[in-house]
């Protein structure tokens, strides 16, 4: 996972986050997640999960998160990135 990221890797009663990966075909991903450490180990095979668009596209590194206050805000910002250009994500991630 890329420094300076938020996400923990210790459990914490229903903490969401929203993420991006960076894909080896350098396509970006965004999803959400309660725990980022499992989910990245799960996009890139290691656990059992991942999404479809990153299993032929491994492996993928963490570059971004935020914190989310609950689910709901979580999937909210994850659509809104999702409408964002690659300029625009690009230009997110590495202003964190």
């Amino acid at each position: 996972m890329a420094e300076g990221s938020v996400c923990a890797s210790e459990k914490s009663v229903s903490q969401w986050y929203v993420y991006m990966l960076r894909c080896a075909d350098n396509t970006l991903y965004a999803g959400v997640t309660t725990d980022c450490v499992r989910r990245e180990q799960e996009h890139n095979g290691m656990k059992k999960g991942g999404a479809r668009y990153t299993q032929a596209r491994r492996p993928v590194v963490m570059l971004w998160s935020e914190r989310c206050k609950n689910r709901s805000h979580a999937c909210q910002r994850e659509a809104a990135i999702k409408k964002l250009s690659r300029k625009q994500k690009l230009q997110m991630i590495s202003t964190q």
